[in-house]
């Protein structure tokens, strides 16, 4: 069991490991290793090094005379004979791969060895003997579980039977639908399927119409098709629904007096202008020694939503609020979500709230955790505030300035503690009554954007450290914590040899330099063409952000202890985080760490689903934005190369499409993945990331969200 953890901890194991797999048969010294990675760096050598000595303690490699080492024998017998089990990632023709932690590398499964698995199952493979000079393979054997439990696609009915031709590219295959199972879909309908069989020698399953969603491109249609696709509910059941009217917004004046009383103080939300859910106010109060106190108030869901409960279950199922581009799909029923916990203003709230005593520099000299009652004054949205921070004048601009101030002292002292930071761009439409774009645009974080988060992650922050800190002769209590692994060595030093090429510099020598240096990156691309391309590579070159009882802490914020306390009302591990809080301040013994491990991996895993989800309500609408804008032209962005075309991001609005090699006739263009360019074999003419070019839109494919360029 360690042996692995410490494997999974440090991904670079895994690369350095993988090249001793794939030659199983060769030896190698510290230098051809290093030269076989592209490693050049000192910091990532020194890493190689330590790495080949813990891999010959653990018996994975062994040492042949000093300096040289092979994979052990034993491991290559042990791969040729044994099964594993992983996830399935399937490929639009028909082949797989197999991503599993047993292994150093995916395995490979044919086409007519996949066994009618399909995307995202978890299954069992046997392997094939490893070849010399072969990557791994293998053949399914079992399907452990199915992740996908519905299906969407347009149905195509003849005479005696029908099949559904899924939206979804990495199902390869469509499913057959007898005419007794039609549920009264019509030829040409979106729907939504369920599998019901697959008998073993039959190429297609078999399934049935559980939902007729309506005509393929109106906007209604589309948008529950996306949730469909997701394996998000369309609605919420009738029991949920019952559960959450039955449920009083009146506050039993005994509920009153268990509480601490902030209403006389100046409090406000504020929010998006067409937010219906508030789940956090700020409090603000002057103290005698001329210190602040500053109350975070969040809404307290967990007074409501009882453990066990049918809104429970629900809210559990779903992990999350989906954000798509037009609605929100809530977490909770609207009773509660927008009316019940909602802070809406000058109406008295059950809040579960973290208070601050901060001096002038913002260092926080007291704190203080429990169930309040607030009374909001007022309800801000972001224009608002930001126009107050800028200089116009309000009843409030006062308190509003200190919150400004004291949150720029926030962020800067952790920056100074090596926060990244890493800048959000939002794509927003403007749509018309039926739901069509009328116009595209980018929507950036303002000072009054970070306002709001400052205060939420001091909140989150000090929760997670009042919980996860050690107190003397005291174990740590179980307690959900939001971690952010370090990044992978060989993805970071991939990462600054393409921006080294690109004139800019990144210091890989300490956890410190590599934020620094992150930081400085981010100033010097402002406003520059490669901005939005470095800063997404960048993103992606970091680990992933989860939820775990085993904290780890927060890489990218610089926090050793993080967790999520601020967004009960749509994320279901603040709503956990607050019952623990709760359930810890009364000194009650510590909860099952194996059943809170568990919450915390299908949490992470909703929630990387709901963000698949708004991106591809995004991606819809963009491509549906360019729908009538077939032969115009626009100015973009180099955003990404391949061997099949160049990627172009258009300017203003993020529309992203291909330009295909085979349109671009004035040359035999290839790909020199090396440089990230594409270059004209005969003219030499070159077009590489970041470059403008203008283009013109050929041809737009709404259902498969794809957009198709060609260079003017």
């Amino acid at each position: 069991m360690t042996k692995k953890k410490n494997r999974a901890k440090n991904p670079f194991v895994k690369t350095v490991l993988n090249v001793f797999v794939q030659n199983p048969h060769k030896s190698y010294n510290f230098r051809q290793l290093a030269h076989n990675l592209g490693i050049t760096d000192k910091a990532s050598k020194q890493l190689v090094k330590d790495i080949l000595e813990n891999l010959t303690a653990a018996n994975e490699i062994i040492e042949l005379k000093r300096g040289k080492y092979k994979l052990n024998p034993t491991n290559i017998k042990t791969i040729k004979s044994s099964t594993i089990t992983g996830i399935v990632d399937m490929k639009q023709t028909g082949k797989a791969y197999i991503i599993t932690d047993e292994l150093t590398d995916d395995v490979f499964i044919a086409s007519n060895n996949t066994n009618r698995a399909l995307n995202g199952d978890k299954v069992t493979v046997r392997l094939f003997p490893l070849r010399k000079g072969r990557k791994l393979e293998g053949q399914i054997i079992e399907i452990l579980t199915r992740k996908k439990k519905q299906f969407v696609g347009i149905i195509e009915v003849s005479k005696k039977y029908a099949f559904l031709i899924p939206d979804d590219t990495s199902v390869p295959v469509d499913i057959y639908i007898p005419l007794s199972n039609l549920n009264g879909a019509k030829n040409g309908n979106k729907v939504v399927a369920e599998i019901t069989d697959w008998p073993e020698h039959s190429k297609n399953p078999f399934g049935k119409i559980t939902e007729v969603l309506g005509d393929p491109g109106e906007h209604e249609v589309e948008m529950q098709s996306i949730l469909a696709d997701f394996d998000f509910p369309l609605r919420f059941p009738e029991k949920v629904l019952k559960e959450a009217e039955n449920i009083s917004a009146e506050i039993p004046k005994k509920e009153i007096s268990n509480r601490r009383d902030f209403r006389d103080l100046f409090t406000i939300t504020i929010d998006p202008e067409d937010a219906k859910d508030f789940d956090d106010a700020l409090s603000l109060k002057k103290l005698p020694n001329e210190n602040w106190e500053i109350g975070v108030h969040i809404a307290d869901v967990s007074y409501y939503v009882k453990p066990g409960s049918a809104l429970d279950k629900e809210a559990f199922d779903r992990g999350t609020s989906i954000y798509l581009v037009d609605r929100v799909i809530p977490m909770l029923p609207e009773k509660l979500s927008n009316e019940v916990c909602s802070l809406n203003p000058n109406i008295d709230k059950l809040c579960f709230s973290a208070v601050f005593e901060l001096d002038k520099q913002t260092k926080v000299l007291n704190e203080w955790y429990g169930p309040t009652i607030i009374n909001s004054d007022h309800r801000f949205n972001y224009e608002e505030v930001q126009k107050i921070i800028d200089g116009k004048e309000h009843p409030h601009k006062e308190n509003i300035i200190v919150f400004h101030q004291l949150a720029e002292k926030l962020r800067e002292i952790r920056f100074k503690k090596g926060a990244i930071a890493f800048s959000s761009q939002e794509v927003k439409f403007e749509l018309d009554e039926k739901g069509v774009p009328i116009s595209a645009y980018i929507k950036e974080q303002m000072d009054s954007n970070r306002l709001i988060e400052d205060f939420m992650l001091l909140a989150n922050k000090k929760v997670a450290e009042k919980i996860g800190k050690k107190k003397s002769n005291q174990e740590a209590k179980t307690f959900i914590y939001r971690i952010h692994d370090t990044p992978n060595p060989e993805k970071l030093q991939t990462f600054s040899e393409f921006v080294n090429k690109l004139g800019y510099r990144l210091q890989l020598n300490s956890r410190k330099s590599i934020s620094a240096s992150l930081n400085q990156l981010f100033q010097d691309i402002k406003g520059k063409g490669e901005e939005n391309m470095i800063e997404s590579i960048a993103v992606r070159t970091m680990s992933k952000a989860e939820y775990s009882i085993n904290n780890i802490g927060h890489y990218g914020l610089a926090f050793n202890y993080y967790s999520h306390f601020t967004s009960p009302i749509r994320r279901y591990p603040d709503l956990m985080v607050h019952r623990l809080l709760r359930l810890y301040l009364t000194s009650a013994p510590s909860v099952n760490p194996v059943e809170y491990e568990e919450k915390c991996k299908h949490s992470s895993e909703m929630e990387r689903k709901a963000l698949s989800a708004e991106r591809a309500s995004i991606k819809y609408k963009q491509a549906e934005y360019l729908l009538d804008k077939v032969g115009q032209e626009f100015n973009g962005l180099i955003s990404g190369v391949s061997k099949w075309g160049i990627f172009v991001e258009l300017e203003g609005n993020k529309c992203e499409g291909m330009v295909s090699l085979k349109y671009m006739e004035d040359d035999f263009y290839y790909l020199d993945e090396d440089n990230y360019r594409v270059m004209g074999h005969q003219y030499g003419k070159e077009y590489k990331l970041g470059d403008p070019v203008r283009i013109r839109v050929r041809k737009i494919e709404l259902a498969k969200k794809q957009m198709d360029f060609e260079l003017v």
